[in-house]
């Protein structure tokens, strides 16, 4: 079983950048692709970002693609969430989980395991 923390959200105003933090412990994070999701209030949880196993592979949403990026380090068995350019729309809890289907399904949450508890990004303009 892996344990999924997240951090690194927090308060900014609209066009700064925030950068979000994924440690996991229990196995090693280099076994699974990685993914990141948000939710807004009333929202469904939407894919924003995923991440294949080695890192050389990844894959984003179009309401971030060229303002975000996700990366990993493998060493530290942790995968990040790099934000720029944030609009009030980005708005929202965001969790990491962990890939347990097909990198090629990356932006399906159904594929999705241990999920953490979440981190806060509120955005204001």
């Amino acid at each position: 079983q892996v344990q999924l923390v997240e951090s690194g959200g927090g308060l900014v105003q609209a066009g700064g950048s925030l950068r979000l933090s994924c440690a996991a412990s229990g196995r090693t994070l280099s076994n699974y692709g990685m993914g990141w999701f948000r939710q807004a209030p009333g929202k469904e949880r939407e894919f924003v970002a995923g991440i294949s196993r080695s890192g050389r592979l990844t894959t984003y949403a179009d309401t971030v693609k060229g303002r975000f990026t996700i990366s990993r380090d493998n060493a530290k068995n942790t995968v990040y969430l790099q934000m720029n350019s944030l609009k009030p729309e980005d708005t929202a809890v965001y969790y990491c989980a962990t890939n347990i289907g097909s990198y090629t399904e990356a932006d399906n949450p159904r594929v999705y395991d241990n999920w953490g508890q979440g981190a806060q990004v509120t955005v204001s303009s």
